[in-house]
C-alpha cells in the first residue's frame, strides 16, 4: 500500500516541512528547501488539512526502530525467535507477535513494521461533531448559509449554556472541514468559506497602498471628529471601491460603530458617476446616521464637496499607503471577495443584487459586536 510522503521523504524531512509551514513559508519555498516539487509538498499538507501534526511519541516499552532492524537481521541470518529475544532482552512472545502481525518470517521488513506500528497507534477518538448529530446539523446548516466557523461558535456561546451540548470551538469546525478523514462535514461546505483555501494556515498579510493623485481641498483623517475615532456614535462611515474584471466596480460603505454595510452599484468609476450614485444611496439612510465619510485617496471621490453638499456628510481622506486607517472597510471588502473573487466581472450586478447581499452580511453575527448583528445594532439605534 502506498504511504504518504514515501518514497524518499524521511521523518526528519517531514518534520522540517511542517516546521516551515508553521513558520509561514509558502509551498514553493518549502519545496525549494527540501528539493521536492510543490505538488508533493501540497499533497502532504492537504492530507492533514494544513494542521501541523503533533510530534510522534512512543509508548514506553514498545519496540523501537533499531530493535526492529535487529529482528530483521536476525531473521535473515536464520536465528530463532528465542535467540532474537535473548539478544534484545525481550520476551519471546513479544518477538513472535511482532513478526506475526507483520507478514511473518519470510516477508518481515523493519521499515514496513515501523510504519504499521505508528498507524496502529493512531487511535483517534471521534470528534465532537461526530458524536452530536444535532450540533453537527446546526453547524453544517450555518456553513451553507455562509456563516464563518467563528460566527457559528460565537452564536452558540451566546445562545446555549455550556452544559447544553450545543457548544463547539471554531477550530474544531475548521478541522472537521479540512481533515476529511474525520468524515463529519461534507467537503463541498469548504466552498462557503470566504478564503476558499484547501488547507488551514496562518496568513500574514502585507498591504501596500499607492499615492494615485492629489485631491483638491482634501481634508485629512487627522481632522476627523474624536467620536468617529472611538466608535461610540453611529453615522461615521468608511468607503472604497471593489474593482472587478474590465471597467466594473461597486462601492462599499461601512459604519464604524455598528459594522452596517451599504453597497452601491456603479456603471463607472469616474468622479461624476461615483458622486451621483453614492449620494443617492446614502440619502436613503436616516439623517441622524449620516455624519462623516472616510475614503482612501482614489480620484473617484475627487468631487467630495458635492457629496457633502448633497448628503450633509463631511468627507475625510486617509493618509497615502495607510489602508489600516479604514480597517473596518478593508475587512468588509475581504468578506465581499467571497462573492466577488478577483477577476470577476460586475457588469451584470444590479442594485437589487447588492441590496440582498448587504442584507445577508448585516444579518450575520459579528465577533466584534459580541455576536450581535449589524442589522440589530442599527435598528436599536433608530428606535
Amino acid at each position: 500500500m502506498a504511504r504518504l510522503g514515501r518514497p524518499g521523504m524521511s521523518d526528519e524531512q517531514k518534520r522540517e516541512l511542517w516546521n516551515r509551514w508553521k513558520a509561514g513559508e509558502s509551498i514553493s519555498e518549502i519545496g525549494r528547501a527540501l528539493a521536492r516539487p510543490p505538488g508533493s509538498i501540497f499533497t502532504i499538507l492537504k492530507a492533514n488539512g494544513g494542521y501541523v501534526p503533533a510530534v510522534r511519541k512512543r509508548r514506553p516499552g514498545t519496540l523501537t526502530r533499531a530493535e526492529r532492524e535487529e529482528i530483521s537481521r536476525g531473521l535473515a541470518c536464520g536465528d530463532s525467535m528465542r535467540q532474537i529475544a535473548r539478544d534484545l532482552g525481550r520476551s519471546a512472545s513479544t518477538i513472535s507477535r511482532e513478526i506475526a502481525r507483520n507478514k511473518g518470517r519470510a516477508k518481515y521488513r523493519a521499515a514496513d513494521a515501523e510504519d504499521r506500528a505508528w498507524d496502529r497507534a493512531r487511535r483517534r477518538k471521534p470528534c465532537l461533531l461526530a458524536q452530536n448529530t444535532q450540533l453537527r446539523d446546526f453547524v453544517a446548516g450555518r456553513l451553507a448559509e455562509d456563516w464563518s466557523p467563528e460566527q457559528i461558535a460565537g452564536h452558540l456561546r451566546r445562545h446555549h449554556a455550556s452544559a447544553s451540548g450545543m457548544r463547539v470551538s471554531h477550530e474544531t469546525i475548521y478541522k472537521s472541514l479540512f481533515i476529511q478523514a474525520r468524515g463529519v462535514l461534507a467537503k463541498k461546505l469548504q466552498q462557503h468559506l470566504r478564503t476558499r483555501r484547501p488547507t488551514r494556515r496562518s496568513v500574514h498579510n502585507t498591504v501596500s497602498g499607492q499615492w494615485r493623485s492629489q485631491i483638491k481641498d482634501a481634508v485629512s483623517i487627522r481632522e476627523r471628529p474624536a467620536e468617529a475615532n472611538d466608535r461610540t456614535v453611529p453615522g461615521h462611515w468608511e468607503g472604497d471601491l471593489i474593482v472587478g474584471r474590465g471597467v466594473t466596480q461597486i462601492a462599499t460603505v461601512v459604519d464604524r460603530a455598528t459594522r452596517f454595510t451599504v453597497l452601491v452599484q456603479l456603471d463607472g468609476r469616474d468622479k461624476h458617476t461615483v458622486t451621483r450614485r453614492l449620494s443617492q444611496t446614502m440619502l436613503q439612510l436616516p439623517q441622524q446616521i449620516r455624519r462623516t465619510l472616510t475614503w482612501d485617496r482614489g480620484m473617484e471621490l475627487a468631487d467630495h464637496k458635492t457629496v457633502t453638499a448633497r448628503t450633509g456628510m463631511d468627507v475625510f481622506f486617509a493618509d497615502p499607503r495607510s489602508p489600516w486607517q479604514r480597517g473596518t472597510n478593508e475587512n468588509t471588502n475581504r468578506l465581499l471577495r467571497q462573492y466577488f473573487p478577483k477577476g470577476t466581472s460586475m457588469a451584470d450586478v444590479t442594485q437589487a443584487d447588492l441590496d440582498a447581499l448587504a442584507a445577508k452580511l448585516n444579518d450575520r453575527p459579528r465577533k466584534t459586536l459580541g455576536y450581535d448583528t449589524p442589522a440589530a445594532r442599527i435598528a436599536a439605534l433608530l428606535r
